[in-house]
């Protein structure tokens, strides 16, 4: 039957090259914008033209079958592959590589007459190398686009924690001590004006220093580079900020920030540590506004600057909103932070009611000249 339709078995010879040829002009045949979307769902049409293939391969007469149009086929198939390897999804990959990769392997086996099985073998493990091949040239790219999204997704990650970390640990502090001086106006503003203008002065302060740290961040967010181009507040800033926070409320901070303790600390340790003292400082006046006294203190040692906050016991007891509060996530990132530079950062409670933050920063001192 087969031997009396000459021209009909060459017809079904050619027609998974012919089907593979035509998805690839399916795919590529469009506007620039959806060749990425056609090449994506070659899946399919390669799965069956594959199948086409190895039907034709083994049911097909090898004497009615050119051994041309089959080594157009494989080359056609080994393309499919390549595209379907670059551009599939994973769920249409998984049956769409093995079939493609069966029949371009098999295809010669009908072809080859009075071999033996090792021949057999060698013949498949030789068209094996076009298949890697083209595995290869598809998976390569497509790894290479993971990584690139998943660094991007890393970048951004990073640049929203950062943001996160600028908003809690300065505007916050800004906005806290807005708040404070907003209630002391209210209560001061029928008996002393004076005092109430002075509350006043304070709270433009601290608005502009967190319209400037908003200003900061707006910066950031432009690019790397006009962040880089102004560093955050390092520990040159720590006197101002004390002697603001005495002046914003009722609790008396002492400083106690030796010389070679600032000049211990690199850069990036110093931003971390004046981060943590706003902190600190951010979480006495919403948790006892009314603590009479507070020391900042900066204790350098051989190979590290450990910064200790403490408070004494507000005179009045938390109100209960909040008491029930649980706060941010300012104190877990710092140490998370901390650790990051090889330090630690703890907190808990002090003496008589009291509450103490202990940070401990690795430094680099330089050695004291006679």
């Amino acid at each position: 039957m087969w031997e009396s339709n000459g021209p009909a078995v060459g017809a079904l010879g050619a027609l998974p090259t012919l089907a593979a040829a035509g998805a690839l002009v399916w795919a590529v045949a469009r506007p620039r914008a959806e060749v990425r979307q056609r090449l994506g769902r070659l899946a399919l049409p390669a799965t069956v033209c594959a199948v086409l293939s190895l039907v034709t391969s083994f049911t097909l007469p090898a004497a009615g079958v050119h051994a041309v149009w089959k080594l157009a086929e494989a080359f056609v198939l080994l393309l499919l592959l390549a595209a379907v390897t670059r551009w599939s999804p994973l769920r249409a990959l998984r049956p769409a590589l093995p079939t493609t990769a069966l029949a371009v392997v098999l295809w010669p086996l009908p072809l080859v007459t009075g071999e033996s099985v090792l021949e057999g073998i060698g013949i498949v493990a030789f068209w094996l190398l076009p298949v890697a091949a083209a595995v290869a040239a598809g998976a390569y790219p497509r790894r290479q686009e993971r990584r690139r999204r998943h660094a991007v997704a890393e970048a951004r990650s990073a640049q929203r924690l950062q943001l996160s970390r600028d908003l809690h640990d300065f505007v916050a502090h800004d906005i806290s001590g807005i708040v404070v001086q907003a209630q002391a106006a209210r209560f001061v503003a029928a008996t002393d004006p004076s005092q109430a203008m002075l509350a006043l002065e304070r709270i433009e302060k601290a608005g502009l220093n967190a319209l400037a740290s908003m200003d900061r961040t707006v910066r950031m967010l432009h690019g790397p580079e006009a962040h880089a181009a102004e560093p955050l507040p390092g520990l040159s800033r720590l006197p101002s900020l004390v002697a603001d926070f005495t002046s914003a409320g009722t609790t008396e901070v002492r400083l106690d920030m030796p010389p070679r303790a600032a000049e211990a600390l690199s850069r990036e340790a110093g931003a971390a540590a004046y981060r943590i003292i706003v902190e600190a400082l951010t979480n006495i006046r919403r948790h006892s506004p009314d603590a009479p006294r507070a020391t900042v203190a900066l204790i350098p040692t051989a190979t590290t600057v450990e910064i200790r906050v403490t408070n004494e016991r507000g005179t009045r007891p938390v109100p209960p909103r909040r008491r029930a509060s649980r706060g941010g996530l300012g104190l877990p990132a710092l140490a998370e932070h901390a650790r990051s530079l090889g330090g630690t950062l703890s907190a808990g409670p002090y003496g008589d009611g009291g509450w103490r933050l202990t940070a401990v920063l690795p430094a680099a001192l330089l050695e004291e000249t006679p």
